[in-house]
Parts: C-alpha cells; sequence; structure tokens
C-alpha cells in the first residue's frame, strides 16, 4: 500500500493526525459527521486513498466508546431497516474504489454531502411536525430509508463519510439527541466493522497501517470524554444545526 509509515512522518504531520483522531472521539460522542473534518485531514497529510485504510481502525475504536456510552438508547428497528441497503452501498463503494482515482472519490462524495444537507434543511423547515422514529414502518418511510441507507454504504466504504449521510436521515427522521446517539453508534460499529474484509483485500489496511493506527487511537479516548462532557450542555436546536453544519464543511472539503 502506498502509505506512511509512523517512522515517515514529522511532529507537525502527526500532531495533526493526532487531532483528527480526538476529533473522531468527539464526533462519536457529540456532534456525528464532524468526523468529515478528520477525514480532510488525514486525506491531506496521507495518500488519499491509504487514508481511509487508516482512519478505519480509529473510527471503529470511536464507535465502540460511543456504544458504551448510548447503547440504552439505541432504536433497533430502525437499524433492521437501514442494514440490507448499505449493505449494497458497500458493495457499490467496493465496485468504485476498484477503478475510481482520488479525484473522483472526493469530488463525488462532497456533492453526495451537499445535497444531503441541503436536502434536509428543506425537509425541516416545510416540515409541519417532526415524525417519531418508526416512521420507517409506513411505505414512504421504508423508501427513504432504503435511499439513504445505499447512500451510507457507499460513502462510508469510499471515504469513510457515511456519517453526515446517516446523521441527516435520523435528523430527518425525527430522532432527539440520545436516541440519534445511541442509534448510530451501533450502526456504525457494525458497519465499519463489516467494512474491516473489503479494506483489506483493497489493500488499504496493512502492517504499518494498524501500527500508525495504533499511535494515533490513544487520541480518541479523550476525545470521546469531551463530547460526553458537550453533550449534556448542547440544546436540540443546536445539536442539530452543528450535524448539518459539518456536514456542509466536510462536503465542501472534499469539493476543494
Amino acid at each position: 500500500m502506498d502509505t506512511m509509515t509512523l517512522w515517515h512522518l514529522t511532529g507537525g504531520q502527526f500532531a495533526a493526525l493526532a487531532f483528527a483522531a480526538l476529533l473522531v472521539g468527539f464526533s462519536k460522542t457529540a456532534v456525528s459527521g464532524a468526523n468529515t473534518v478528520s477525514l480532510a485531514i488525514f486525506a491531506a497529510v496521507l495518500p488519499a486513498r491509504a487514508s481511509t485504510g487508516i482512519l478505519l481502525p480509529i473510527l471503529i475504536a470511536g464507535d465502540v466508546l460511543a456504544v458504551l456510552t448510548y447503547r440504552r438508547h439505541a432504536h433497533w428497528p430502525t437499524l433492521w431497516r437501514l442494514f440490507p441497503a448499505v449493505a449494497a452501498g458497500v458493495v457499490l463503494g467496493t465496485l468504485f474504489l476498484v477503478w475510481a482515482d482520488d479525484e473522483v472519490v472526493r469530488t463525488s462524495i462532497g456533492a453526495i454531502l451537499l445535497m444531503m444537507a441541503a436536502v434536509t434543511v428543506w425537509r425541516r423547515r416545510t416540515a409541519d411536525k417532526e415524525q417519531e422514529p418508526d416512521a420507517v414502518t409506513t411505505r414512504a418511510g421504508r423508501i427513504k430509508a432504503r435511499s439513504y441507507g445505499i447512500l451510507g454504504g457507499f460513502t462510508t466504504m469510499v471515504a469513510n463519510a457515511g456519517g453526515p449521510v446517516m446523521s441527516l436521515y435520523l435528523l430527518s427522521a425525527g430522532f432527539r439527541k440520545l436516541g440519534f446517539l445511541g442509534t448510530s453508534a451501533f450502526f456504525f460499529l457494525i458497519v465499519n466493522v463489516s467494512k474491516v474484509p473489503f479494506s483489506v483485500g483493497l489493500g488499504l489496511i496493512d502492517g504499518p497501517s494498524l501500527l500508525l493506527d495504533a499511535a494515533l487511537v490513544l487520541f480518541v479516548v479523550p476525545g470521546a470524554l469531551l463530547g460526553k462532557w458537550a453533550v449534556n450542555r448542547i440544546n436540540q436546536r443546536l445539536f442539530e444545526q452543528l450535524v448539518i453544519a459539518a456536514t456542509v464543511v466536510g462536503g465542501v472539503q472534499l469539493l476543494l
């Protein structure tokens, strides 16, 4: 794999990656979608394709911490409806990675994130009232879950950028803060673990990448603790605004 080992990084580069790892922990326990900034940092410091494989174990570490924190708040009917569509999206994303170069990947994901953010803002402003999470049992809810699921699986496979897509889905489904965090925690732990064989097969995870992960994963824990402290001080409206803002920032970064 065309990557950089721990010994090839300068002090500034390692500090940037450490900050990105800390931000992963924060995003998993506070503002989901904010780790698109981490994605951009990793892609800037490391080769873009290789960065996705190095970032994946760090994301899984953050997912484990999020599950331990919010495990009682997951909405499993929503998760079971999402998984088949997400699996299809992961397969499509794997096929896409076989032929797409870095520029095509970044442009495609950035455009998708900005489009989904715009749709979510429009829906939130025009809706008469928020839906309950069990709205996924309706026909419209099932279609929306499948659409977001395929997009989420695709974007998480090609660029670890599924967080914003699923964040927008959970917001549009009317999830409150704790239900949002608990459901997304289990969702991404299961999805990210399932991506490991695909990433290994594509050569995105190997010995040197795991060694770098071992050094960086230590920074995920303080980030998660900071997120747990912050989430209790963020009201629902600000929480939703931060999620959407993080999505837009991530989309713009990928396009640029």
